[in-house]
């Protein structure tokens, strides 16, 4: 699994999911807009700090930020 790549994917579903633009919820994190692209288009690793504004902006345990979609399936 490639951590970066399952957080900026799960950071874009939820962030469009909220109709938000990255403009618009860089705001609402108080970062930066570039910086959400480049967590976005797996380009940056992050702080535990930063992780937290972002679960607290999109109003979600972080935790989900870090589960990867194809890992899900269930194995019997």
């Amino acid at each position: 699994m490639d951590i970066v790549k399952v957080f900026g994917t799960n950071l874009k579903k939820y962030r469009t999911q909220k109709g938000l633009s990255q403009e618009k919820f860089a705001e609402e994190c108080g970062l930066h807009r570039t910086y959400i692209s480049d967590i976005e288009c797996f380009r940056r690793s992050i702080s535990l700090e930063n992780i937290q504004r972002i679960a607290d902006a999109l109003e979600i345990e972080t935790y989900k930020l870090f589960i990867d979609e194809k890992d899900k399936e269930i194995h019997f």
